[in-house]
C-alpha cells in the first residue's frame, strides 16, 4: 500500500492524506502507517472527527494504548466522562479549577513519560478546541541531533545514564496546575530505537536532573550543550494546530515543546502507545 504523504518540514514529519482514522483500516494500510511512523517520526492526520473510542482504536493500530495512572482524575469535565485511556489536556476551568492536565502557558522541550520506568512509545494528540493564536507544538528530531552532536560532547556521555525527575502540580486541592504528576527514572542518555536500530538523544530540559557517574559541574556543562544543540531550528518542526488535527509522535526519537497562548479555551484529547521494554 502506498500512502499519500506530504513532508511537514526538512527536519521531520509527514502529513498523511486520505486517511479517516474513524474508519476501519485493512492490515496493509496499518502496516504502511506503522512504517511511515518509523520513517517520519511524526504523522499528521488533518480533518479528523473522532469519538473517544475511535481515538483509542486509532492509537491501538500503533501498539497497545497506554493507561493513565489515575484515570478518575481525568474525568472531571462538565462534558461527558473520558475513556480510561484518554487524558484531557485543557486550560478550561470549572468552578475556578482546571478540568485537565497541563492547562496553561508554554512548556520546555520534553519526552512524554520519560519519568516512567518503561516510558510510553508514542503519543497521539487530537485537537478539539484551540485558541486564536499560540499553543503551537515544536517537535525535534533527536536522531539528527545525535548524529551531528560534536564528539567532544557525545563521547563523555556514551553508555551513561541520566536521572530524571518530574513533579507537576500537587495533591493540594487548592492547586491551580491541573492534574498532578510525579515520578523519577534512570535511562540511557542516548537510547537505541528498537524499531530502527538508530540512536537518539534521550535527555531534556524539563525532566533531566543529572548524568550518573559525572561530577555535577561536568554533568550540567554537557547537558547544557546537548540541549542547545538538539533544540536548534534545523532539527525542529513547529506545528500550528487546527481543530480536527490528530498528531502522532514517537517519544523514543523526538521531544516536543509548547508555545505560550492567550487565556482562551484550549482542549485536546491525548492517548499514548504503551512502552514494551526499558530503554537501552
Amino acid at each position: 500500500m502506498k500512502l499519500d504523504l506530504r513532508p511537514l518540514s526538512a527536519a521531520l514529519g509527514a502529513e498523511v492524506r486520505g486517511i479517516d482514522l474513524a474508519k476501519k483500516l485493512d492490515d496493509e494500510t496499518v502496516a504502511a502507517l506503522r512504517q511511515a511512523w518509523l520513517d517520519h517520526l511524526i504523522l499528521l492526520f488533518r480533518g479528523q472527527d473522532l469519538t473517544e473510542e475511535q481515538l483509542v482504536e486509532a492509537t491501538a493500530r500503533f501498539g497497545p494504548p497506554g493507561t493513565l495512572a489515575r484515570p478518575e482524575e481525568y474525568r472531571t469535565s462538565g462534558q461527558k466522562k473520558l475513556h480510561q485511556t484518554v487524558m484531557l489536556i485543557s486550560n478550561v476551568r470549572e468552578n475556578g479549577k482546571p478540568i485537565g492536565a497541563l492547562p496553561d502557558g508554554e512548556m520546555m522541550f520534553h519526552h512524554d513519560m520519560l519519568h516512567a520506568e518503561i516510558p510510553h512509545n508514542g503519543t497521539l494528540l487530537y485537537a478539539r478546541e484551540i485558541p486564536s493564536t499560540g499553543g503551537n507544538t515544536l517537535f525535534a528530531n533527536l536522531y539528527a541531533a545525535y548524529e551531528t552532536l560534536p564528539e567532544s560532547v557525545r563521547a563523555p556521555l556514551e553508555n551513561k545514564r541520566a536521572f530524571h525527575h518530574y513533579n507537576y502540580g500537587s495533591q493540594n486541592k487548592g492547586d491551580d496546575k491541573g492534574v498532578p504528576a510525579f515520578a523519577e527514572s534512570r535511562h540511557p542518555v542516548f537510547r537505541t530505537h528498537p524499531g530502527t536500530g538508530k540512536k537518539a538523544i534521550y535527555v531534556n530540559r524539563l525532566m533531566t536532573e543529572y548524568v550518573e557517574g559525572l561530577s555535577r559541574e561536568e554533568s550540567d556543562r554537557l547537558l547544557a550543550q546537548v540541549y542547545a544543540h538538539s533544540e536548534q531550528p534545523r532539527f525542529v518542526y513547529e506545528h500550528v494546530w487546527r481543530v480536527g488535527d490528530a498528531m502522532l509522535w514517537d517519544n523514543r526519537c523526538t521531544m516536543h515543546a509548547r508555545t505560550d497562548f492567550p487565556p482562551e479555551r484550549r482542549l485536546f484529547w491525548r492517548t499514548t502507545v504503551a512502552g514494551t521494554e526499558k530503554p537501552f
